[in-house]
């Protein structure tokens, strides 16, 4: 295919079209199925294959109108048209492959028909060619996989900024971290915080800058770029106590936590999952009850948390707890605390009150995902004072609702994680098959590598597209972006997982080596779909549940 018939934004647009058409049947389909969504649970695997195949028609969409706008205010170029088109195609090719065996069930066979139409299928085929995917290839080869999506001139600025340090003061160090289980340096901590990082969410009112969910989301993803342990996750928990202090807090809870935050003073851990509780997060055990220590009211927690990411760091964890012990009362019984400790390093600690309380922690070990380290903590007769209860008396039995308000922004920010790990997979495959001579010719002369490289890079362009749409939805009613945010982050860290295991195959037998980063993000991605809302119960309990209400 010669590169004047490269596909291009109008046909991206027929095959959105297109595919638009078979969702909407499928989800008006769904709803009846389900009852406006309420027995999704006796319908689990159809409305999963719906809620994916509406999330992949709306990364096509966000994609689409993301370029459409580039285009109109003479930005971008034929590259990124083609990559689009070629985006959008397999998003297209994907939905309507995974429909197809619910074809009878979702009533499905009209629509099948008229929406590829002869003329529609041919078009898929010429913007699925391999041709196509090898040009891309090539282009990101020569471009050593540098392939952003355009932003304007202050966000461009953000993410130059940002890459800038991430790539000399982080990633530097990312490799020993990670080989070695180091905990985050300091020098990381402090550095990032000079350059106000830990206050992109803060109001400007508590000393944050505040400026927007975007600049948030290139951060993340510029810093998940040089390290998603050892960086790229740092200022995510922040942001998930900011959300619920904004949300549910006091003046005065706001006035006390916020700007500490927002300086770097206090690192933060968030607390919610316990061992033999997950994704039913109503179910949580772990009791806080009324109590006085020195003649000062407050709550005493006991009871096990799991899974508490930075906790032997953290100067303060925000652990959601059952403040009614009557367990019928489910989410209404659970309140959220801001529990201080003292920091720690290493992969255990006790801290212990003068009281007799204490918090016990055991660093869980695990393949990627190092340098913050993941927690199993036991709260044994741990004295909070009354005043860290977030919202006072009017947030008992509403932790639940705060502590989900804050997980929608760390969901929003996963996405980013993950376009930032899956743009370091391809930044690094396209160097090596570049540099890497085999057969007498650079493994970017061959045509399967082209392909290969080329479909890494068309996976994560829709990808990036829905995570920024969701960023700026957040912007605009965080509680209606919730779902988009959800969606962001089921699709992203996919790619995330595909591409960089792609890019492990095109390494060769050093992708399986530590000494290529490859190997890293690897095994650091297998963790995106399962933190900040477990793939399965994310489709059903957030997306398909949103999709498919009355």
């Amino acid at each position: 295919m010669s590169d004047t018939a490269l596909p291009q934004l109008d046909d991206a647009r027929s095959l959105l079209a297109a595919g638009e058409t078979l969702v909407d049947r499928a989800l008006a389909r769904a709803r009846e199925i389900t009852q406006g969504g309420r027995t999704i649970d006796d319908h689990q695997v159809l409305a999963e294959a719906v809620a994916y195949a509406a999330t992949e028609a709306c990364a096509a969409r966000e994609l689409v109108d993301y370029v459409g706008r580039v285009r109109a205010e003479g930005r971008g170029d034929a590259l990124l048209e083609t990559v689009t088109a070629a985006a959008t195609a397999e998003l297209v090719a994907s939905l309507r492959d995974r429909l197809e065996p619910s074809l009878d069930d979702l009533d499905l066979g009209d629509a099948w028909h008229e929406a590829f139409p002869v003329e529609i299928r041919e078009r898929l085929r010429r913007a699925r060619h391999e041709s196509v995917l090898r040009h891309v290839g090539r282009s990101m080869a020569e471009l050593r996989g540098r392939f952003d999506l355009p932003l304007d001139e202050t966000l461009e600025q953000v993410r130059d900024s940002v890459r800038e340090f991430a790539e000399n003061e982080v990633a530097p160090h990312a490799e020993r971290i990670h080989r070695h289980d180091e905990l985050i340096p300091e020098d990381f901590i402090r550095k990032m915080a000079e350059l106000g990082y830990f206050g992109l969410s803060v109001p400007e009112e508590y000393g944050g800058f505040e400026m927007g969910n975007q600049a948030m989301i290139l951060t993340t993803e510029e810093l998940s770029r040089a390290s998603l342990a050892a960086a790229g996750s740092l200022i995510t928990r922040p942001e998930i106590l900011t959300k619920a202090l904004i949300q549910g807090g006091t003046d005065e809870q706001k006035q006390a936590w916020l700007p500490r935050i927002a300086a770097g003073e206090l690192m933060v851990g968030i607390s919610v999952t316990e061992p033999d509780v997950g994704s039913d997060v109503a179910s949580v055990k772990c009791r806080a009850d009324r109590g006085t220590l020195d003649g000062r009211d407050g709550w005493i927690i006991n009871g096990p948390k799991a899974w508490c990411t930075f906790a032997g760091r953290a100067d303060v964890l925000a652990v959601l707890v059952r403040t009614d012990p009557d367990l019928a009362k489910g989410q209404k019984g659970l309140s959220l605390l801001v529990v201080e400790k003292d920091a720690f390093d290493g992969h255990s600690f006790e801290m212990k009150q003068p009281g007799g309380g204490r918090i016990v922690g055991k660093a869980d070990a695990t393949p990627g995902y190092r340098g913050m380290h993941s927690f199993t903590l036991n709260f044994e007769d741990y004295f909070v004072p009354a005043e860290n209860l977030v919202g006072l008396d009017a947030g008992l039995g509403r932790g639940f609702y705060l502590q989900m308000a804050g997980f929608a922004a760390g969901r929003l920010q996963t996405g980013g994680r993950a376009c930032g790990l899956a743009q370091a997979a391809l930044d690094k495959t396209a160097e090596y098959v570049v540099d890497r001579l085999q057969f007498g010719k650079p493994l970017s002369d061959f045509q399967l590598t082209q392909y290969m490289l080329g479909r890494m890079a068309v996976r994560l362009a829709p990808a990036r597209a829905i995570t920024y749409a969701a960023a700026e939805a957040m912007d605009a009613d965080e509680r209606k972006a919730a779902p988009l945010a959800a969606q962001a982050k089921l699709l992203a860290c996919d790619v995330a997982v595909v591409v960089t295991q792609e890019g492990q195959l095109l390494h060769g037998g050093w992708g399986y080596a530590e000494e290529y980063p490859i190997s890293r993000y690897v095994v650091d991605a297998q963790v995106l779909p399962i933190f900040e809302g477990v793939k399965p119960i994310l489709e059903l309990k957030v997306i398909a549940r949103a999709l498919l209400a009355d």
